[in-house]
């Protein structure tokens, strides 16, 4: 008895005491029923005995009819296990490109019965898996769609041609047990996005030379393109006495103009900044949970690996590239038809291919 529910139990409690009081219309009125409710309990009860009692739930019996197929459920559990950040616009529109028929409020129906509503629990699923199952992860990761308006377009910083305005910036990476603090060098292409990026255990002006002098300056000498100007916040590293300070010297040695953003104004520099901000999301938060980092060269590597994805094959959602990546549009605006040189050394033959030039 005390494991039925409420409801049965009064009703129950209605055909003892009709028995008792052999009175069906008091005992209605005392349990507080109608008679022709309690000849259809009666009627249940002598049929089917309790478990007739018992009220069936209303709506559609098994799954709802709306409710997405269990084969393309499957697929959007796959999806967000593989991109945990992206959103529910992002997935449909990728499922739809791979033939699997499924909308917005789909996507979010299956996250919500799975407990997945947010980007944190997604990210902390895809660390779960990791650590029961060994999964090794490809380091293609995602961001969330930016959401542009025309008001963001118009404060824009533009550029006419590759190379006439890169955007360099210092990103905290965080403390590396045994090594300490752990920074990136940050540089990116106004014009394509073309990113390059470098890993330091110092946030000092040589670290913000060695990017610029170790990979910018030779990809961009190597296609026959003069630099125009470096935009950078007034860090220490970027800025000082042009007389003294290395960053300093080395603009001024290459001809190049050095441009700094209004003090406590980093959306001047919004370029690199939003760059920050996918690194963070689609290479760090993820790799990060998926890989024990012992020293800053394995960070390194992961970066290498993620920025080859970044320029060659990941298409951009935003206004400037329309779809396309960022090698795709350098290309397009130099008209080469040739193979690029690398980011990280030598040249690119094809997608995640490298050789070296002594090759």
């Amino acid at each position: 008895m005390a494991a039925l529910a409420q409801s049965t139990r009064r009703k129950l409690s209605l055909l003892h005491l009709a028995q008792e009081l052999q009175n069906v219309s008091k005992a209605c009125r005392i349990m507080g029923y109608h008679r022709d409710t309690f000849y259809e309990v009666r009627r249940a009860f002598q049929v089917g005995g309790v478990a007739a009692l018992v009220e069936q739930r209303r709506g559609p019996r098994g799954p709802h009819p709306n409710r997405v197929a269990d084969e393309v459920e499957a697929r959007i559990l796959a999806y967000a296990l593989e991109h945990p950040t992206h959103g529910a616009q992002r997935v449909a529109n990728e499922l739809r490109l791979q033939n699997v028929n499924v909308g917005v409020s789909g996507v979010r129906g299956v996250w919500s019965r799975h407990d997945l509503e947010t980007r944190l629990k997604r990210l902390l699923r895809l660390e779960r898996h990791v650590q029961e199952t060994a999964f090794v992860v490809s380091e293609e990761q995602l961001r969330l769609l930016e959401r542009h308006s025309v008001e963001f377009r118009c404060r824009h910083v533009e550029a006419t041609r590759p190379g006439e305005l890169l955007n360099q910036d210092t990103f905290f990476w965080g403390t590396l047990k045994g090594v300490g603090k752990v920074y990136v060098q940050v540089v990116v292409d106004v014009f394509c996005s073309l990113a390059f990026a470098k890993v330091y255990t110092s946030k000092m002006p040589m670290t913000a030379c060695d990017l610029l002098y170790d990979r910018v300056l030779p990809f961009y000498e190597a296609l026959g393109v003069t630099l125009g100007a470096v935009l950078t916040d007034n860090g220490r590293e970027f800025c000082g006495r042009p007389a003294a300070h290395p960053y300093e010297l080395l603009l001024g040695m290459e001809g190049i103009e050095h441009r700094t953003t209004r003090v406590h104004t980093p959306r001047t520099n919004g370029f690199v900044e939003r760059m920050n901000r996918t690194l963070l999301d689609e290479c760090f938060r993820v790799s990060g949970r998926t890989t024990w980092y012992l020293e800053p060269a394995e960070i390194q590597c992961d970066l290498d690996r993620f920025l080859e994805h970044y320029n060659l094959r990941r298409s951009h959602q935003g206004y400037r590239l329309g779809g396309r990546t960022p090698a795709q549009a350098l290309c397009e605006a130099l008209a080469i038809t040739e193979e690029l040189p690398s980011l990280t050394g030598g040249f690119i033959v094809s997608e995640g291919e490298e050789v070296t030039a002594a090759a």
